[in-house]
């Protein structure tokens, strides 16, 4: 990485002109690895300036001298998976096996399936066999200013830059400061793929800064943000005066609905699932809802998976799970771990502090709770880490209840045989996705979410829809 302090605007990368330094820390250890600058208004401005001014050019330019530009991206993105996955690792904590697979893996799938669906897609198309001579136009948005979280930094960038690009946008990208230096790295490959200048910028800053000062732009068109949903409401209300398009992917509390005819790998597959990226996953199955008949038999194997489940350094190879992401979360965790034995649930496994053998670092040990009713605060609150809350239920209308009993609306999971009872479910879910029978959705699947969760898809067509005008047009033939 050439000079994490430099911002990346109008094809070069340029000091901060009122910014500040802050330090990268490496959650494993608490130890500093890098320091960017923060920047300031005068940076954002200048970033939204050369975004502005590429825009008409790029925007007109050939949909498939766009396409090229990111197969040229793809490429160096593979050339350089292995620094990705480095960077990934030291600064969001991802353990290094989980970051080459799964997280760098999920920015390259995202760039793939965007070209896929950018080649297919028809930026111009007649209204149809009763109106023969209108005709339908896909424009681009504009500039838009992309604002990412750092739990999975290059499948939210990715999911993101690649559509804007595509369809002919020019953006600013604001990661979040906490996972600043892979999309530093990104920007690398962007500067060698050989985009026009002010096509993409990158200002490093955080959300009362630069964040604020990009969704109040009145040069900017767009904001896509995924993130919290108190960060969301304070976006969507900045960007209010300029009435400028907002996307929102926000927060989830998953339901996942098992059945008591439910194949027998459900409940390990969904503590697992969980746990997954210590529990740092917006889509992640929070709230795990048993058949009353099976209920004991779940905590049992539940609390099984969870006593299996180590904790280590992110820098070890092994199919452990890494810290949290900072102090502040690691805080925000143990206050609601605590908050749930006060309240009365039953912990069955893990519990406050860190797990044994760590003094530093911030490490939280698989926690599990079962007996959670609906008014404990770990049911209500998107808690964001290594932490399961278990219940039952005895009918299918108690059950959709429960599930759709919270502000979000992301993804819940349905386990059961009976593919008619599945279905029937599914579409009496409140929420953007529903995976039945650990089945992931496919590629180009839209991803997105109803209620609090958002109002906006990514993802295949979906997301290149995201970043489109539609103009109709009378008399084109």
């Amino acid at each position: 990485m050439k000079d994490t302090l430099n911002h990346y605007i109008n094809g070069q990368w340029v000091a901060s002109i009122d910014g500040r330094e802050m330090a990268v820390e490496n959650p494993s250890t608490e130890e500093k690895i890098a320091t960017i600058t923060l920047g300031g208004v005068a940076d954002a401005e200048a970033a939204v300036a050369a975004a502005k001014t590429a825009f008409p050019a790029w925007a007109a330019t050939d949909p498939k001298q766009r396409i090229a530009a990111l197969e040229r991206l793809m490429e160096a993105y593979k050339s350089r998976a292995d620094d990705m996955a480095q960077a990934i690792s030291m600064e969001m904590g991802a353990p290094i096996a989980l970051a080459k697979t799964a997280q760098v893996g999920a920015g390259a799938g995202h760039l793939k399936n965007t070209i896929r669906a950018a080649k297919k897609f028809a930026f111009e198309r007649p209204l149809g066999d009763h109106a023969p001579g209108d005709a339908i136009l896909h424009e681009p948005v504009g500039v838009c200013a992309l604002i990412t979280p750092w739990n999975w930094p290059m499948n939210q960038v990715m999911l993101k830059v690649a559509p804007a690009l595509a369809v002919g946008c020019t953006v600013v990208l604001k990661p979040s400061e906490l996972s600043p230096l892979s999309a530093l790295l990104l920007a690398e490959m962007i500067d060698t793929a050989g985009f026009p200048p002010g096509v993409f910028n990158l200002v490093n800053g955080d959300g009362n800064g630069v964040g604020a000062h990009l969704t109040a732009h009145p040069d900017v068109d767009m904001v896509s943000f995924t993130g919290s949903t108190r960060a969301g409401v304070a976006i969507s209300k900045s960007a209010a005066d300029t009435v400028k398009r907002v996307s929102l992917e926000l927060g989830g509390k998953g339901a996942n609905i098992i059945f008591a005819d439910a194949d027998e790998k459900a409940v390990t597959r969904g503590v697992r699932h969980c746990f997954n990226n210590s529990g740092q996953s917006c889509n992640a199955p929070t709230r795990m809802l048993v058949e009353r008949s099976i209920y004991e038999q779940a905590i049992d194997a539940a609390r099984t998976v969870a006593e299996k489940t180590s904790v280590g350094p992110a820098d070890i190879e092994g199919r452990h799970i890494g810290p949290v992401v900072s102090t502040t979360q690691f805080s925000k965790i143990q206050h609601l771990i605590r908050g749930g034995i006060d309240e009365g649930a039953t912990l069955i496994a893990g519990g406050i502090g860190r797990p044994e053998g760590f003094n530093h670092g911030h490490f939280v040990r698989p926690t599990i709770f079962a007996d959670v009713t609906p008014d404990m605060t770990i049911w209500k609150e998107e808690i964001f880490g290594p932490v399961l809350c278990i219940t039952p239920f005895d009918t299918e209308e108690e059950v959709i209840a429960l599930a759709n009993d919270t502000p979000y609306g992301l993804t819940n999971y349905v386990q059961t045989r009976d593919k008619t009872r599945a279905r029937r479910v599914a579409r009496q879910l409140r929420s953007g996705m529903v995976e039945m029978n650990g089945k992931f959705g496919g590629a180009c699947s839209p991803f997105g979410g109803m209620k609090q969760s958002g109002n906006g898809r990514e993802g295949g067509v979906w997301g290149l829809e995201e970043f489109l005008e539609v103009k109709a047009v009378s008399n084109w033939e």
